[in-house]
């Protein structure tokens, strides 16, 4: 997470759908804005939202009536990827019903937010053959917004861990809000040891030491802003290869198998093990004050779900200079 220092979206009101565990808000109130609505529906999720903002996010998003929804300038939403079913049609907002976005477009067209700000996995841009994405596009302007899409890697914007997701910011045509740029990259300072932790009483149970270890040749001395691979356990399938702490991390992920499932292993002091949920959410800028989930499965699937809070901001912050230019 960055620190913020111009509230660029001071008096501009949110709400965060498909909230996870409240990346878009930390985000966005870091910038300044205020949250006014919430909703999540998985239950562990919820609580731990809930421990850390002090509300429970509303459940089932298709059950809730959009009218009722306080009105916000910003809607925020990491909804899941989810094919249309177009079959040639090209019916527009019809064609997303049965899809959880057509959620999110019946809000967008009760509620008119100034900007629509979503985020999704890569592969939503080529998902269905782009069909996916086109169809949101053409939503989007069928509802009045402009619509602007691009692919971030949360390395190139000092988070030492590869996050490629894509990004779509969409601004309502009749205010005229021109000018909107993703934000430019910023060089990589900060690699995997620098998100460690240092107790090793913490850590102890994550360390992996079995026969069937073996490294490469790999001299591990040169820091990168890539991932170095040093080795592999078993056979090294997904979950089982060892990384260099010196390089990025790999992403994290919700599911997966393996004896380092979720995070990959890291060579650290001289063994390989996976890492802590709390490196975990440092490594998707969530500070340290904030509260994880008590299991550490829930912790591990519930970061490998979330949002990179530091990209986020950067983009928010070029959502602000859009605002302030047509204040001017």
């Amino acid at each position: 997470m960055i620190d913020v220092t111009e509230k660029t979206l001071k008096g501009y009101t949110f709400i965060d759908l498909f909230a996870g565990i409240g990346g878009f808000r930390l985000a966005l109130e870091s910038l300044g804005a205020k949250c006014v609505y919430s909703n999540e529906w998985d239950k562990h999720a919820q609580d731990v939202y809930s421990m850390n903002f002090g509300d429970i996010p509303e459940g089932d998003i298709t059950k809730v009536n959009e009218r009722t929804i306080p009105d916000h300038d910003i809607l925020c939403a990491g909804f899941p990827c989810q094919a249309f079913s177009i079959s040639g049609k090209q019916r527009g907002f019809e064609d997303s019903r049965g899809t959880l976005f057509f959620d999110v477009a019946r809000i967008i067209k009760e509620k008119q937010p100034k900007v629509v700000f979503m985020e999704n996995v890569k592969n939503f841009a080529s998902h269905d053959d782009g069909r996916t994405l086109q169809v949101v596009k053409a939503i989007m302007e069928e509802l009045g917004y402009t619509f602007y899409q691009k692919v971030l890697n949360a390395t190139d914007y000092g988070v030492p861990q590869k996050r490629e997701r894509i990004y779509m910011v969409c601004f309502r045509t009749d205010l005229a809000l021109n000018g909107f740029n993703f934000p430019k990259g910023i060089i990589l300072t900060k690699h995997v040891e620098d998100i460690l932790l240092q107790d090793e009483k913490m850590v102890k149970d994550l360390y992996v030491d079995r026969t069937d270890t073996y490294y490469n040749s790999e001299i591990d001395t040169k820091y990168s802003d890539k991932s170095i691979r040093l080795g592999i356990i078993n056979k090294g399938g997904q979950g089982e290869r060892i990384y260099s702490i010196k390089g990025i991390a790999i992403t994290l992920s919700a599911y997966g198998g393996g004896v380092f499932s979720k995070t990959g292993g890291y060579l650290i002091n001289g063994r390989p093990r996976k890492l802590h949920p709390r490196e975990c959410a440092r490594i998707m800028g969530y500070p340290d004050s904030y509260s994880i989930a008590k299991s550490k499965n829930q912790a591990y699937k519930q970061f490998g779900n979330s949002v990179v809070i530091d990209v986020l901001q950067y983009i928010a912050i070029e959502i602000g200079k859009v605002f302030e230019k047509k204040e001017r």
